[in-house]
């Protein structure tokens, strides 16, 4: 019998008898965490899809898109806030600029956008992609502005802030470093981010269902949500059409694992840049375990990979490319910041445990 079918037949049997197939062991224990995370109320909705030799492996969806109406989530079509999964596709986009020669990522950052206030140091667009600017995050409720900002506009947000160390000597995560390099791509090109963004990455890698938010916020966007003692409430209004290159896009999972699939198979820019994007910088000699755009570490069993995890108003995510295994994950989720990372990593885990072998969607 096809080792899936086998497995769907077990996954709804009264009792599962596996045997030692890692295959179907680690789908089933994949699957049984996922539904516990809906079963006991740790997340509204969540997609999955994964992808194993360019081949979909498992993909699948649990819970609900929108509560109210009782929709559930279909891991084709429904569609998430991608959060920081935003930074690795506007990193590409920003690839193709310095490939085509109009960004320097060593240049100041004041050469493309001379107005932005001096500070007492310089910093480069490198500096920028790898968080080592010294640029500040956020505060207060400016995680959550709901301001329709266009780019330029929205870096009074920040802009007469003092850099919060020498650039180059320390590392920050932020999205404001991804706002700036949005601004200094939007000044070179001469055309808004998301149109140059939609001509080189979107387009091409066919990813049709990953859009951005409007930015008069007039567009109707999917249910998202948080959590609180009482449960699952709609999550705040928020605008991030300003910040779309450091957590602004929408997408589902298939998108998101094609694009992944993309770099993969080496369809998306020259192997010397994807290898400086994919590289992790380093910080006094040490890595910061962060290339251009990219997170570039070990998981705990120390298997390398690159991707995204992000969280934002609404969504949290995970994407993450095993070059060794030829994997890419794909988990976006329609809460904002569930607290679920742990049983996330067990489920990404089981999975590349699974036994190499005949394989297909479930």
């Amino acid at each position: 019998m096809n080792p899936i079918l086998k497995y769907i037949e077990n996954l709804f049997a009264k009792k599962r008898v596996l045997g030692n197939d890692p295959l179907l062991n680690g789908l089933v224990e994949a699957d049984r965490l996922l539904l516990d995370l809906v079963s006991e109320e740790k997340v509204p909705g969540l997609a999955i899809t994964v992808l194993k030799q360019g081949e979909p492996f498992f993909q699948k969806g649990y819970g609900l898109a929108d509560l109210e109406r009782k929709l559930p989530v279909d891991p084709q079509s429904s569609v998430f806030r991608i959060a920081s999964v935003s930074k690795p596709i506007a990193a590409t986009a920003l690839a193709y600029m310095v490939g085509d020669n109009l960004i320097d990522l060593d240049a100041s950052f004041y050469t493309y956008v001379p107005y932005y206030p001096k500070k007492k140091y310089d910093f480069t667009i490198r500096q920028l992609a790898s968080h080592t600017a010294g640029i500040r995050g956020y505060r207060g409720i400016e995680y959550g502005l709901n301001k329709p900002y266009t780019i330029k506009e929205s870096i009074e947000i920040f802009k007469d802030d003092e850099l919060l160390f020498k650039p180059g000597t320390d590392y920050l995560y932020n999205s404001f470093d991804w706002v700036l390099i949005s601004l200094a791509m939007e000044e070179v090109s001469g055309i808004p981010f998301e149109t140059y963004v939609q001509e080189k990455v979107l387009v091409p890698l066919g990813m049709d269902r990953t859009s951005w938010p409007d930015l008069g916020h007039t567009q109707a966007e999917p249910c998202f949500y948080s959590k609180n003692k009482r449960g699952f409430r709609k999550a705040i209004p928020v605008n991030n059409y300003y910040k779309m290159a450091g957590g602004g896009f929408l997408s589902t999972t298939p998108d998101i694992a094609k694009f992944g699939q993309a770099y993969l198979e080496g369809q998306v820019l020259t192997p010397g840049l994807r290898n400086e994007f994919l590289s992790a910088q380093k910080v006094d000699g040490s890595s910061i375990y962060y290339g251009l755009g990219w997170q570039v570490s070990q998981d705990a069993q120390g298997r390398p990979y690159y991707g995204h995890v992000g969280n934002g108003v609404g969504g949290y995510s995970n994407f993450l490319v095993y070059p060794e295994e030829e994997m890419v994950f794909s988990i976006l989720i329609n809460c904002t910041d569930p607290k679920v990372q742990p049983e996330l990593d067990v489920v990404i885990d089981s999975l590349i445990r699974s036994k190499e072998g005949q394989s297909g969607p479930l």
